[in-house]
């Protein structure tokens, strides 16, 4: 079965029925995730050595697009998941990523640490663009700390506008270097792991039901090998990865216009999900 038809089966029968009272109610839509996991939607750009689909960022694009339509806060799910996801795929562990593959789940992005969308958006826009110096703020300088004991790294943030907080099951994770000079350094943080707080009332951030809020770490603990990529040559991976993957999925969903951008470092061909 193509994604593009088990995506259709998974709007029709499961998001399209919820898709108002999650608007309305500004519930979580964990049936939505569970059925898009089941079908190999959450796992569709997984490398197929680990049973994912093999696809890349243009049927990400097509998966966030056609769910847009139907369930906003759907759509925002899937955007922070397939960027966070990208990141995995290139520095992630096998468990990790077959855990993803196998549709059991769900990553987000805690990066942003400012209050505001517009300002966590403009950072985004400047840096990629290249008008200035304005980029070295929240986004790209997390004022999070990072300390090493042993094989246990303690991280102590606050990160703002984390799409699925408290829902999703890993999150890709931003923190100052523990000994490099310069950049950031980014993380796998499991969800399940102490010491992580999301605050009862999400607020106003994010489309109703896509769980957008606030997460504290006061300190969290994780292994020293939940580093993904070098210790402070996360910059080169938001830059290089995260932001193409985003700011696409956004322009995806209407909620952004397409970045001026040569993707083609982040295209493969679609794997045993490819479409029909």
């Amino acid at each position: 079965m193509s994604y593009r038809t088990a995506l259709s089966e998974v709007l029709t029968s499961v998001v399209g029925p919820v898709a108002e009272a999650t608007a309305v109610q500004g519930r979580f839509p964990r049936g939505t995730v569970t059925a898009l996991g089941r079908a190999g939607l959450l796992g569709l750009t997984v490398s197929t050595e680990f049973g994912g689909g093999g696809g890349g960022l243009p049927e990400a694009v097509d998966v966030v697009a056609r769910t847009a339509r139907v369930c906003a806060a759907t759509a925002a799910v899937l955007q922070s998941h397939y960027t966070a996801v990208a990141v995995i795929e290139a520095y992630g562990g096998p468990w990790t990523r077959g855990e993803i593959a196998a549709g059991r789940h769900l990553a987000s992005l805690a990066l942003a640490e400012s209050e505001s969308e517009s300002e966590s958006e403009s950072v985004v826009e400047v840096q990629v663009e290249g008008h200035g110096p304005s980029a070295e703020t929240q986004l790209l300088v997390p004022r999070s700390a990072a300390t090493r004991s042993g094989e246990v790294v303690a991280l102590r943030a606050r990160k703002q506008r984390v799409v699925a907080a408290g829902e999703a099951d890993l999150y890709v994770w931003s923190s100052r270097p523990l000994t490099a000079p310069d950049g950031l350094t980014l993380w796998a943080v499991p969800a399940h792991a102490p010491d992580l707080f999301v605050p009862a009332r999400a607020g106003a951030a994010g489309p109703r039901g896509s769980a957008t809020s606030t997460v504290f770490a006061d300190p969290v603990l994780v292994p020293a090998e939940a580093m993904l990529g070098a210790d402070g040559g996360g910059l080169d991976i938001v830059l290089r990865t995260v932001l193409p993957w985003l700011l696409e999925l956004r322009a995806a969903a209407g909620t952004r216009r397409p970045p001026a951008l040569d993707l083609g470092s982040a295209r493969r061909p679609a794997g045993s999900l490819a479409a029909s």
